[in-house]
């Protein structure tokens, strides 16, 4: 392995070798280790988010007035018709799972229709179509797998789960990347916001884990799953699949708060992306907020009216 000295992580970095020091004596430059008094710092390793740069007081806009008295008595109504039977259960597990796989690949461009995104999931390929997409409809339906695996006991949501939901989506399309934080800057095509320089991912994303429990768990638990999506593809940490990604955290939040998950569904995708760039410019969450809330009300309608 490749490794920089205090000097040349200096010059790299643009920060003085005394800073470098206390980093490194601090922990917070990953893989960096001491050879006698020499610092040993990996030449793949990303600069610590500086702490002048973290907010003294997250604060949110636009969500305070919010109404979710619809989706109380839809809750309430969806579980007066519980417990279900195994058969109905997996006929609405199945049912989602489908949709949810064709309106999360098809806001990011993949072609495949629903019809033949259950084909595909079939083993069955569709001519015409790339191999490409076919992995990204397999892909997609694995890590929803590994998502009903882990939701069965109380779990917080962690930087490992989000890794290894990010590996599943993109094994076979892109191993390099898969798992791996981005190396790069990068820029959303149509969008104002800009993502974070690369080497804040790291650091940014820690922080974000940190503040699903500690920041955003003190609102209402719709409220906190626009944010675990919203605040998480802010920072754009991987070089593709972000979008993906963050709407199964979403769904995790939704799951461990004891709601059912939402599909965002691709004719609401403009909608969807103008919401998600006015949280992120703005801080309102009010539009991102009321469109999941609007997706849960659907999912809750459509369940009640299957199982009445």
């Amino acid at each position: 392995m490749a490794y920089m000295s205090i000097i040349e992580t200096s010059k790299q970095w643009v920060i003085s070798e005394r800073r470098i020091r206390v980093l490194c004596s601090e922990g917070r430059i990953i893989g960096a280790f001491k050879t006698g008094k020499t610092w040993n710092i990996h030449l793949e390793s990303t600069k610590p988010l500086d702490n002048r740069m973290r907010s003294k007081k997250i604060h949110f806009e636009g969500i305070d007035m919010i109404d979710f008295d619809e989706v109380n008595l839809l809750v309430d109504k969806y579980s007066k018709l519980k417990p279900l039977t195994q058969s109905q259960l997996k006929t609405i597990r199945d049912d989602l799972n489908l949709r949810w796989t064709f309106n999360s690949n098809a806001i990011e461009g993949n072609t495949l229709t629903l019809k033949e995104t259950k084909v595909a999931l079939e083993g069955i390929t569709i001519g015409g179509k790339s191999l490409v997409e076919h992995l990204e409809v397999v892909n997609h339906y694995s890590a929803l797998k590994y998502l009903e695996g882990i939701v069965i006991g109380p779990l917080c949501l962690s930087e490992r789960i989000i890794k290894d939901i990010h590996r599943l989506i993109l094994v076979n399309i892109d191993n390099k990347n898969a798992r791996a934080y981005r190396n790069e800057n990068v820029l959303i095509s149509g969008a104002d916001h800009k993502p974070p320089k690369h080497y804040h991912v790291q650091q940014l994303v820690k922080e974000f884990v940190d503040n699903v429990e500690s920041v955003f768990n003190k609102y209402h638990p719709i409220i906190k799953a626009a944010l675990v999506h919203g605040e998480f593809v802010k920072i754009h940490p991987f070089t593709d699949g972000n979008g993906r990604t963050s709407r199964i955290i979403m769904n995790f939040s939704l799951i461990s708060s004891r709601l059912i998950p939402v599909v965002i569904k691709k004719e609401d995708r403009l909608a969807y992306y103008n919401a998600l760039d006015k949280a992120h410019t703005t801080s309102n969450y009010k539009d991102f907020v009321e469109l999941i809330k609007n997706s849960l009300i659907d999912e809750y309608n459509l369940r009640i009216d299957l199982l009445s």
